[in-house]
């Protein structure tokens, strides 16, 4: 199980801090959070229940859920910075 990321965005004179979090493979997914002015402004849970089915070794399989989990928040920040999130 990876733990999870966090990632502080300023943007337009607005503060974002980015989660992510791996819920363990019983959920086989992750949560991605996006926190600002006090509370959670948008989330959205995501599955890895895909790379667990392909029966992959440990350590290919948490490659595979830590990329995923930085694809996500980078696609965040991205659509932050494009103003497409609060």
């Amino acid at each position: 199980m990876i733990v999870g990321l966090n990632h502080i965005l300023k943007h337009e004179g607005r503060e974002f801090h980015i989660q992510v979090e791996d819920l363990g493979e019983e959920q086989a997914s992750f949560e991605v959070r996006v926190h600002s002015g006090g509370g959670i402004v948008w989330q959205k849970r995501m599955s890895y229940a895909e790379t667990l089915a392909k029966g992959l070794p440990k350590a290919e399989k948490d490659e595979a859920v830590s990329s995923a989990m930085e694809k996500a928040m980078h696609t965040v920040e991205a659509a932050i910075a494009r103003g497409k999130l609060p």
